[in-house]
């Protein structure tokens, strides 16, 4: 099956299991965009999207996942893998600079190599609104997915944060995520030293496994800056977890763009998880023949399902999808 179309399977799940379940107003925190220009070799499940992904593509595709315009805004970010950093950030800083949405802002990439003064030169030139940290710029692993936080986020760059009350998205690995207590003890000392920094942890603190979350996410109890968003989760339990124990002011709606246009979804199995993609099933399997949807879609599902399971009425749903947001990332453009 082609990537990067909607099939009538797509849009028969819309009608029937999203659509209505959308308020009007969306802020979408997690997403990427970037040229293939940037990259000695875009990854491969990225071959087919336009060779300039901007705002006005994004625009065009969220549509299939948030139809009839309702996306007023959104966190936007290169992609975090090897490349021109660089040139990604200033990319997406004049994608977000030009925007007629008063509400669209931009993070930074940033590799632990980097210094705390040319963040903090680099952060104010463009206009960034935080930083965006990945573990695959770690240096000295030979698998950056058992990398603590601190080999690809060292503790001077979320000081930086800290003065500039900038926001950090941060994508844990470790084989446990949230469960882990050396994750647990970082985020922690990050959140404390520095309050006037604001984390967001991505897929609900890497809750692809929901157990991971659910297990772990006591330990962040009484953080006031520590925050999440749902992008790319297809499963509910971690949304729960999180409205449960921090609230739901502290979960903020991402796509995770363009992960949320390829056709598949992750699932838990025993301690892990399992991605798994439309391109790469026997579509006839077993009793029934296989529609899979887009990955935005299934975590859009999840999180309705969590919503309901949860007892959440129709404001509280809204400010997940925007006022949560919207109160965390403050314009400062005219």
């Amino acid at each position: 099956m082609t990537r990067w179309t909607l099939t009538q399977a797509d849009r028969d799940f819309m009608r029937r299991d999203i659509e209505l379940f959308l308020p009007d107003r969306i802020f979408d925190a997690h997403a990427h965009i970037f040229c293939h220009a940037h990259f000695e070799e875009l990854p491969a499940g990225y071959v087919g999207l336009p060779a300039r992904l901007g705002l006005d593509a994004y625009t065009q595709l969220i549509d299939w996942i948030h139809p009839g315009g309702r996306t007023r805004g959104g966190l936007f970010f290169g992609l975090a893998f090897t490349g021109d950093l660089l040139a990604n950030n200033h990319f997406v800083a004049e994608e977000v600079q030009k925007s007629p949405r008063k509400i669209d802002f931009a993070q930074m990439i940033i590799a632990p190599a980097m210094s705390a003064e040319a963040i903090h030169q680099s952060a104010q030139a463009g206009g960034f609104v935080g930083l965006k940290c990945y573990h695959t710029l770690a240096s000295g692993y030979e698998r950056t997915w058992e990398a603590p936080i601190e080999a690809y986020l060292p503790e001077r760059q979320v000081a930086v944060a800290g003065e500039l009350g900038l926001s950090i998205t941060l994508h844990m690995v470790r084989e446990r995520a949230l469960a882990d207590s050396q994750n647990q003890a970082t985020i922690r000392r990050y959140c404390k030293r520095y309050p006037d920094m604001k984390l967001v942890l991505a897929h609900c603190g890497r809750g692809f496994n929901p157990w991971h979350t659910i297990e772990g996410i006591d330990s962040l109890r009484g953080l006031d800056n520590v925050f999440f968003d749902t992008s790319a989760v297809t499963e509910a339990g971690a949304f729960e977890a999180i409205i449960e124990v921090m609230g739901h002011e502290r979960l903020l709606y991402g796509s995770d763009f363009p992960v949320s246009h390829i056709r598949g979804r992750c699932v838990a199995i025993g301690d892990s998880f399992h991605w798994i993609y439309a391109d790469e099933l026997d579509m006839t399997e077993k009793h029934t023949e296989l529609q899979p949807v887009l990955v935005g879609l299934e975590s859009l599902r999840a999180l309705r399902l969590a919503c309901w399971r949860m007892r959440l009425n129709a404001g509280q749903i809204e400010a997940i999808f925007f006022d949560n947001a919207r109160s965390l990332f403050k314009s400062k453009r005219s």
